[in-house]
This record gives structure tokens, C-alpha cells and sequence, in this order.
């Protein structure tokens, strides 16, 4: 007979400061329920055969109060009410251990630890083995040969030798030594004076507490002796608080704690309800009578089933892949993976295809698989039998193309734009990375395996793990079948899995328009975009790397005398020594891991700040060595052989508020506000006959921000067409429009923008190199002129508070899981981004809607020849003819102008600046 006591409340308390913020669908906090169900699954799940309870319960405190508060009634007065979003989550606690079949007891009046203690000592004279799994110390008096302790978090079991090393003493005397160190935490007062260690030697010596309380006129240092005589009755009543009740009164007996077979149904919906699928995942995976319980369920598709790698097939005779071919077009669906030799689309070779139907039901079509190694020896003696690829792709394009037959993949823009180099086109499509961002944006990760693990809790094959790594890592071509069949199978069972777990959110949260607007149907646009790419000049580029070469190496002769001595201006660690131990500049830095001072750009410029000029020349080799390295150089080697351009990559879903990124080259990063940065664009060229168009919002993030946070005197700037920076200006330093110093209006400007990315004083006060002191003023008197965007500031963060996300326009959700931390640093960053999120996430959506628009409104005026090319942040960028041009800006015009239309009307015009050049630079 094995007795199993759950320390419920301290279960709770742990989950809660463990997990970040995390609420279910309607906005109900449920970290600590999800933390609390975890552990309780975990431990049922991973007690040991010899371990296993045959009697089970999870104990909870009923109440703050108990019946230590009618002895003595400051005991934990100190102890601060649960936080807020606490609260909820206790009753929601009390459903999840019902929803495990076993009894979950509380009592008004008693805490916790006299439960489990009184259960503790009637089982242990019945007979039996008692667990208390907990690692409160105050449990600790109740260990003996019979009762013992489990520390879940250190995985460690606790019993006699633990009780010595806690306290000193034997567990039979803890209480002892509890009552003379007192608790600060639980309020108890103890003696003064006498910690653990000191009671521990005085309880050794004299037995117990009422013998050395008798005793204590013996004891020779006068200040304890002193102590311990006038507070004696405080240590009795301490000892009365200390030591833990072992006569409830149990409405439960003993045997109401036996454990029963779980019911899976209760847990199943329990864990459906709070959103915690891949808990759900985990438990189907491990429990037989759960997969036969959601096996029979009406809603079950059997998404949840262990996921066998024995079962996928491997598609090498036409029988077979007719076959695939016909239950597809009957499914009215199919989950595609295509295999190749890059990550780069333009170049990737296509070497097979994995397809899915439904759950594990998989397979993978080998077309070119050399069956050599990265040495070219032969693995099998000959490649192997696969079939012709060039057929194969003829006989899948009907399908690919049909329309009623939707196509499902993870991150599906890179399968479309491999296909199209065979001339295939993937066309309806669905994507779980895309469905995953518009449901938990700012939650984790949205690639295939993050999702996996999430959702499904299955760790998927890794790449490394069939091609290596480094140098020798094997391109897909030469992997042998035994390997790639179940790699890349398994992409394709996964993905069918994710979309059914995924798919029906959407409409359950009530974000399927930002997926079906914003996200699905921008995915081919950015095909097209990225397969057109743009013309780079290599000629400019390589003169522009020697002249950043020879002023990099002026600037290195003068940084080398300024220092008094050679060193490598590359290296951190010479550079540290430099400035911080020979030149002894101040402020200095914290040290790294490796012992020198940092060298980051902030320390730098902080240090220029002070008048020296070593670090600021520093900045300057920097700055033109990053522009020779990342733009000059490494823009030549990424030009493409066979189209003699450069083609970016853009992600969709790697940013909370919606924005793309690009890389393999980043566009979005060359600095465009330095002379540098804005000659590198003069390197990105059109074709002859052509014409570079560049379309670029204006202030479209300061013209949301007068929408949103409802500003008349800014919609009316606006709406006026008057200078916004010069009217804020004027606001906030109460100077005339007319005639103003435009260091005023910079100044203006500075905080307009930095407002929207919720600057500090400090922060505005080194943009502009004034005081703090006048930064804040700056900022005070800004915020008395436009009320309406403090409010919208304050309430922004309020509801993100509550409810863990905040919302564009258009419904895009940006999560936010440290709005709540404990940690300022954190907390403050979530507000700041909070506050943005709406306003970036909406322009980054208005300009979605414009791309997703813009080739059908080219086409629909004739002319198809214009090519949309570029998105870098607010602006588009465009190739057309030189007999086009003037046909088609008026059109990226107006449907720039109009993307917000009809979803959202905005109370202040959208201004759309365009330019052309036979460069980027011109055009911009």
C-alpha cells in the first residue's frame, strides 16, 4: 500500500513564477493551470513501476487564514494576496485533478500541510508507504522510516539524511528547531537572534525545547541566555505554529483515496477547452485508453496518433503513385514537402517529393537520388530505383493545379517557387506556418519542428542526423533511401497533422480573415517577387569596395595613433584593452564571459559622447566595414549566374507585429540616412529600356496613430496637408509655424517618431544631445498638448495586461508572454511593444493588402510588364518600361492609397510619395 500526497499549493505557486503569461481564447490567464497540469500529468506518468500509488490525492489550501490565525493573529500577515491573474486560475486547478480521476481535498480552517500530515499518519499506522510529494521544508518533521518526501523539480527523493542536512536534527525534532528560528516568511517570531544552524546546536545539546527552555539560565553567552528566558513563551507559541496538525477531522477515509482507472473523456475536454494542445498530444501519445476514447469520438480525425516512421512508404512504380494520385483527388486535399539540394530556391534542385492524405498515412517519391556519397563513391553500387522525375512532375500538374484540391505545406512559398522552375504551378494552398503566425504571433516559433513539439509533442528528425554537419554535411541527392523515406515523410504526415489541429482555431479565435486576407494569398505574390529579383551593377559595387577599402585604411592609420600603438580593430578583445586599460576611457562597461570590457556600437557612441575621438573613429571603420563585407562585397556573390540578378528571400513569420524581413541578401537593412548606405542603393539598377519605381507611404505610421488613438488636432494636420513635424513643433514649444529654426523642427520630428516606439527621456535625450532634464520636459509637454495618445498608450498596455495581445486594424494579434513578468527590463520592453504593435502592425498589413492587389491591378490595366520587386519596409519598388511609367503610378498610387478600403476606413489620408531613377538611390 503506497500513499501518494500532492502538495497542491505548492504545485501552483511554482507553475505560476515558472511560465510566463499565457491565456486561453477569451483571455483568461492560464500559465499556472497549464504549469500545474503538466507536472501533475508528469508525475503520474513517471513514477516508477516500484513507486506506483495505490492511493492518491492532491492537497490545496482552502484559505488564507487557518486556525493559527485564532492562536497567534499575525501569523503570515506579511504574506502579499495572490496576484490578480492568479485568482481565476484556482478553480480552473480544482477542474484539471478532477479531470485525472483523483480526489482533490481542501478544508476551511486547515492548511494544506496538516491534511497531508494527518493523511500522512493514519496511513503510516495502517500500514502503509507514504510519498508527500512536495520540497516544503515544514513537511519535513513528518518524515520517518515509513514517510518520505519527493522533490519533483530536482527529481530527488528526501528522507532522513535530507532532514539532517535542512535542519541539523532529527525529523522528529524539527519543530524544535522551527520554533526557536522562527519563519519570516509565514510570520512566525521565533527567538531573536537564533537562526537554524545556532537552534540545531542548542536542541542537540539539551535534548528538546522544553528542556533547554528550562534550562536556559545555563547557557553562558549572555545575550542568548537572555533571549531565550524573556522570549521562551514566544518560542512555545512558535512551536504551536510551527508544528503541523495531525487529527483532522477527514470527510475522506483512506480508502476514498484509492486509485482508479482515469476516465480519459474529462481530462480530454478539459484540456480542449484551455487551449493546451500539445498536453493533449502528449497524454493520446502515451495512453492507449485515450487514443481508443478520441479514436471514437465523433470530432476525432485521428490528428493525435503516435506518429510510426515504419509506415511511410517509399512511391517507386507508377502503380503505386497512381495510386497516391486517385486517393487525393478523392480526399479533395493533399499535403505536399518537396526535397532538394539548396535553401535557396533559385538554385535548389528538386530530389523528390513527399506527400501525405490524412495522419499518418505518407509517403516519399524519390526522382534524384544519385545513391553516391559527398565523395562520390557509390553506396549501393548504383543509384537507386526512383522514378523519372521530368514524368512525374508532367502526371502531378494537373493536380497541383486543380482547384478543388487544396494543397497543404509548411512554409509553402518555398515549394511553389522550386516548383516553378519545372514550370508547376501550387495552386489552392494552405499553410500551417502561415495559420500558426496568425493564431500566436510573439508565442514561439513557427517552423515545422517548434510546431511539432508544441502541438504534437514530437520531436521530428533532424537534418544533421542524416547529412551531418559542416563542411562534409550531404546535399538531400545523396542521402540513402532508408533515410530520406522516413525524414521527409514525416514532414508531410506532421504538416496534414498541424493543419487539423490548427485549421479550426482560426474561426474558434476569430482571426481567419488576418490568415485569409493577409497572409495565404500574399504567399504567391512573394514567389513572383522573389523569382523576378533586381539587377545589381557589379561594376559600382566593386568600385565602391575600394573606395571603402582605402578609407578604411586611412581611418585604421589614424585609430592606431590615436591608440599609440597597432592593433586589430576587428578583434573586441584588443580593442577593449585599448580603450579601457591603456586609455582608461570612462564610463566603462561591464566585462564579458571572456574578461574583457564590451565593445558594442552603444558603448562606443557613449564614449565618443565624452569627446574623444578614438571610439568615434572606431564607429566610422565599423560602419564602412560592415557596408564592404555585408553590401560591397557579398552582394557581387549573391548575384545569380543565370539571371545575372539578385534575388532576396522574404519571411513572413518571423515578426510579431506582421512585418516581412528579408534575407540571403537583407535589402531592408542598408542604411539609406548615410551617404554610404544610400550609394549601395545606387548599385541596384533596372534592365536597359527600363525604369526603377520606388512608391513610398508617408508618415503612413504617424497617420495611424492620429487614426487610432482618435487625435483631431493630427487628423486635421493631415487632412490639411500641413507640415506634421513643424505643427508639433510648434505645439510643443510654442513657437510660430512660419519662419521656424529647423533644428526646432528636427527636434519635432524626433519625438513624433520616438513617441510611437515609446522612447524614454535618456533615449531622446542622446538622439538630440540635450539634457535629460529638457527630454523629459519635451516629452511632458508633448503628451499635455495630445492627450489622446497617452490614453491610448495607457490603455493599450491595460489590455494587453488582460487579455496577453493587442490587435491591428485588420485583427492581426501580436502576443506579448512577459507583459506581466516579474522582471522590469522585460515588462517594460512588452509595454513599449504594445503600444507600437497596433500602429506597425497596421501600416505592415496596409502595405500586405497593397501587394496582394497590386499584380491584378497592373494586369487589369495592361500592363503585366510592370514589375513589383522589392518591399523594404513602407516602400515598394517597381521595374517597368521607360513607354510605362507614366501608366502605372497612377495605379500604385491608388491602390496604395486604397489598401486599407473596405475592412477599414482611416479618418486621415494615406499619402503615397513616388519617384523614379535609372537607380534605387534616384528613384527613392
Amino acid at each position: 500500500k503506497h500513499l501518494y500526497l500532492v502538495d497542491g499549493s505548492a504545485y501552483i505557486f511554482r507553475a505560476y513564477h515558472k511560465l510566463p503569461p499565457l491565456t486561453r481564447k477569451d483571455g483568461t490567464p492560464v500559465n499556472a493551470v497549464f504549469g500545474f497540469t503538466t507536472m501533475l500529468f508528469k508525475l503520474l506518468q513517471d513514477v516508477g513501476e516500484g513507486d506506483k500509488p495505490s492511493h492518491f490525492a492532491v492537497i490545496l489550501d482552502a484559505a488564507k487564514e487557518s486556525f493559527r490565525n485564532d492562536i497567534y493573529a499575525d501569523y503570515k500577515a506579511n504574506r502579499p494576496p495572490p496576484p490578480d491573474d492568479l485568482v481565476p486560475q484556482f478553480p480552473l486547478i480544482r477542474e484539471a485533478v478532477k479531470g485525472f480521476s483523483v480526489p482533490c481535498i481542501e478544508m476551511l480552517g486547515f492548511e494544506a500541510d496538516d491534511i497531508i500530515a494527518t493523511y500522512a499518519r493514519r496511513a503510516a499506522a495502517d500500514g502503509f508507504k507514504v510519498t508527500i510529494v512536495s520540497s516544503d521544508k515544514d513537511l519535513m518533521q513528518l518524515i520517518d522510516d515509513q514517510v518520505s518526501m519527493f522533490d519533483t523539480m530536482k527529481n530527488v527523493r528526501l528522507g532522513h539524511d535530507a532532514v539532517l542536512e535542512k535542519f541539523g536534527v532529527e525529523p522528529e525534532r524539527v519543530v524544535d528547531v522551527q520554533a526557536l528560528a522562527g519563519d519570516s516568511v509565514d510570520n512566525v517570531p521565533g527567538v531573536p537572534g537564533i537562526g537554524i544552524k545556532t537552534a540545531a546546536q542548542l536542541i542537540n545539546e539539551y535534548g528538546d525545547l522544553d528542556t533547554l527552555l528550562d534550562r536556559a539560565g545555563e547557557i553562558k553567552k549572555n545575550k542568548r541566555r537572555e533571549n531565550l528566558i524573556e522570549f521562551a513563551d514566544q518560542a512555545r507559541l512558535s512551536r504551536d505554529l510551527v508544528r503541523l496538525k495531525q487529527d483532522v477531522d477527514l470527510e475522506l477515509g483512506l480508502d476514498d483515496l484509492t486509485v482508479r482507472p482515469q476516465e480519459p473523456a474529462p481530462l480530454l475536454a478539459f484540456l480542449d477547452d484551455q487551449g493546451f494542445h500539445s498536453l493533449k498530444a502528449k497524454m493520446l501519445a502515451d495512453q492507449p485508453e485515450a487514443r481508443a476514447h478520441e479514436a471514437g469520438s465523433p470530432e476525432s480525425n485521428g490528428d493525435n496518433a503516435p506518429i510510426d516512421r515504419s509506415a511511410y512508404e517509399c512511391v517507386t512504380t507508377w502503380e503505386a503513385f497512381d495510386d497516391w494520385i486517385a486517393r487525393a483527388r478523392d480526399r479533395f486535399e493533399l499535403t505536399i514537402d518537396t526535397e532538394t539540394t539548396s535553401l535557396d530556391p533559385m538554385e535548389a534542385e528538386l530530389v523528390g517529393i513527399a506527400l501525405a492524405l490524412g495522419p499518418g498515412e505518407a509517403c516519399y517519391i524519390p526522382l534524384a537520388h544519385t545513391g553516391s556519397d559527398g565523395d562520390g563513391l557509390a553506396l549501393d553500387g548504383a543509384a537507386p530505383e526512383q522514378l523519372p522525375r521530368d514524368e512525374v512532375l508532367d502526371r502531378l500538374k494537373p493536380l497541383l493545379n486543380d482547384p478543388a484540391v487544396l494543397k497543404i505545406g509548411q512554409n509553402l512559398k518555398y515549394d511553389m517557387a522550386v516548383l516553378a522552375n519545372y514550370d508547376v504551378k501550387l495552386t489552392p494552398i494552405a499553410d500551417t506556418m502561415l495559420i500558426s503566425y496568425a493564431l500566436d504571433a510573439g508565442r514561439g516559433g513557427h517552423g515545422m519542428d517548434d510546431l511539432a513539439e508544441r502541438h504534437l509533442a514530437h520531436k521530428t528528425i533532424a537534418f544533421k542526423d542524416i547529412a551531418g554537419t559542416g563542411k562534409k554535411q550531404l546535399t538531400f541527392d545523396k542521402i540513402p533511401l532508408e533515410d530520406a523515406v522516413p525524414y521527409a515523410a514525416e514532414d508531410a504526415d506532421v504538416t496534414a497533422r498541424l493543419y487539423r489541429l490548427l485549421k479550426p482555431r482560426l474561426a474558434q479565435e476569430h482571426v481567419t480573415r488576418v490568415y485569409e486576407r493577409l497572409e495565404r494569398p500574399l504567399a504567391p505574390v512573394l514567389v513572383d517577387m522573389e523569382r523576378a529579383g533586381i539587377k545589381v551593377d557589379r561594376q559600382v559595387l566593386s568600385r565602391l569596395s575600394g573606395e571603402f577599402a582605402q578609407r578604411m585604411g586611412a581611418l585604421e592609420a589614424d585609430i592606431h595613433e590615436l591608440a599609440g600603438e597597432p592593433f586589430n580593430i576587428g578583434s573586441p578583445k584588443q580593442m577593449s584593452e585599448i580603450l579601457f586599460e591603456k586609455l582608461d576611457l570612462e564610463p566603462k562597461p561591464k566585462k564579458t564571459k571572456t574578461g574583457a570590457y564590451a565593445t558594442g556600437a552603444e558603448i562606443l557612441e557613449k564614449l565618443a559622447e565624452t569627446g574623444h575621438e578614438l571610439p568615434r573613429r572606431i564607429l566610422e571603420w565599423r560602419q564602412l566595414a560592415k557596408l564592404k563585407s555585408t553590401y560591397a562585397d557579398a552582394l557581387q556573390n549573391q548575384i545569380n549566374p543565370q539571371t545575372g540578378r539578385v534575388h532576396t528571400s522574404y519571411h513572413m513569420a518571423s515578426t510579431s507585429t506582421g512585418r516581412l524581413s528579408s534575407n540571403d541578401p537583407n535589402l531592408q537593412n542598408i542604411p539609406i540616412r548615410t551617404e554610404e548606405g544610400r550609394r549601395i542603393r545606387q548599385a541596384f539598377v533596372p534592365e536597359p529600356g527600363h525604369v526603377l519605381i520606388a512608391a513610398d507611404y508617408s508618415q503612413i505610421e504617424l497617420r495611424l496613430l492620429a487614426h487610432i488613438a482618435d487625435m483631431e488636432s493630427l487628423k486635421t494636420a493631415f487632412a490639411e496637408g500641413q507640415d506634421i513635424h513643424a505643427m508639433t513643433a510648434s505645439e510643443v514649444f510654442d513657437v510660430p509655424i512660419e519662419g521656424m529654426d529647423p533644428i526646432v523642427r528636427r527636434r519635432a520630428k524626433a519625438i513624433n517618431f520616438g513617441i510611437i516606439y515609446g522612447i524614454s527621456a535618456f533615449g531622446l535625450a542622446r538622439q538630440l544631445d540635450i539634457s535629460r532634464g529638457d527630454a523629459k520636459r519635451y516629452i511632458d509637454t508633448y503628451f499635455e498638448r495630445f492627450p489622446g495618445i497617452r490614453t491610448y498608450m495607457d490603455e493599450q498596455i491595460a489590455l494587453c495586461r488582460k487579455q496577453g495581445y493587442v490587435e491591428t486594424l485588420f485583427g492581426r494579434r501580436a502576443h506579448f508572454q512577459n507583459i506581466n513578468s516579474k522582471d522590469q527590463a522585460r515588462r517594460g520592453f512588452s509595454e513599449r511593444a504594445a503600444i507600437n504593435a497596433p500602429i506597425q502592425g497596421s501600416a505592415a498589413d496596409i502595405i500586405r493588402r497593397a501587394m496582394i492587389r497590386m499584380p491584378g491591378a497592373l494586369a487589369e490595366a495592361g500592363l503585366s510588364d510592370v514589375k513589383m520587386l522589392l518591399q523594404v519596409h513602407d516602400e515598394l519598388v517597381f521595374e517597368a518600361p521607360e513607354d510605362r511609367v507614366d501608366a502605372a503610378i497612377p495605379i500604385i498610387r491608388d491602390v496604395m492609397a486604397d489598401a486599407a478600403a473596405p475592412a477599414v476606413t482611416i479618418d486621415v489620408p494615406l499619402v503615397i510619395d513616388c519617384g523614379t531613377g535609372q537607380h534605387w538611390d534616384e528613384a527613392h
